[in-house]
């Protein structure tokens, strides 16, 4: 009787030993374990959104990131679809979504190279983050880099179209009197600002998901680094 007392409580002392190892904590990992986690969580997520962004459709067809003509002008473009000038306007808004899912694919270099450069000390604070700390690093480094890149691409589809000119015309007038933000002043500003919220906004979906659930993450340094969170 005695025995198998103590061989029941050998038993539970192993499983609870076993339980201790498997719940790693964060300051359980190594620096270098704890950044590269980090590392490929966020570029499988910027890849992701990429994926996801940068295709036919990408924009125009997700209601959360789709762009339409802001603020006043978005009111001056139902009235034009009232008036029956909606083909014009429509026209306007696919080609936006058009040169935002055009320029998008652009970003993925950019992304994993700002990725690349994040230090240890970077990845310490982002792990002890909210959910879209890493989005929030990558937006600081490099949404420059990636507004400098996405605007020339963007430019060059939405001057193809007509209405484009009368947008930048309106636009200025409405920025030179306060009801618009400087940035909307013409149509390639605005839609590289909405491109790269966009972008920005579906990186954070994903980094959130792999927080969430570290299964979803596609290496086992990073499932391992965000299950200890």
């Amino acid at each position: 009787m005695l025995r198998s007392a103590l061989t029941f409580t050998g038993l539970c002392a192993g499983v609870l030993l076993s339980a201790n190892a498997l719940a790693l904590s964060l300051s359980d990992l190594s620096q270098k374990d704890a950044s590269g986690g980090l590392k490929d969580a966020l570029t499988q997520s910027a890849q992701v959104a990429v994926k996801q962004l940068g295709t036919p459709g990408g924009f125009s067809n997700n209601p959360e990131v789709r762009i339409e003509l802001p603020g006043n002008l978005g009111k001056v473009a139902k009235k034009m679809k009232q008036f029956g000038m909606g083909a014009q306007v429509e026209q306007l808004e696919t080609s936006m979504n058009q040169a935002a899912e055009a320029a998008v694919p652009q970003a993925q270099a950019l992304l994993v190279d700002a990725v690349k450069k994040m230090t240890v000390d970077d990845a310490k604070g982002i792990l002890a983050g909210g959910n879209d700390s890493a989005t929030q690093y990558l937006n600081k480094t490099s949404r420059e880099q990636l507004r400098a890149k996405f605007l020339p691409i963007v430019k060059k589809a939405t001057d193809q179209v007509g209405l484009a000119q009368q947008y930048n015309s309106f636009a200025g007038q409405a920025a030179t009197l306060g009801v618009l933000d400087a940035k909307n002043a013409n149509v390639e500003g605005y839609v590289t600002e909405q491109a790269l919220n966009g972008l920005f906004d579906m990186i954070a979906k994903q980094e959130e998901t792999i927080r969430q659930n570290p299964a979803a993450a596609a290496t086992g340094l990073a499932k391992k680094v965000f299950g200890a969170l």
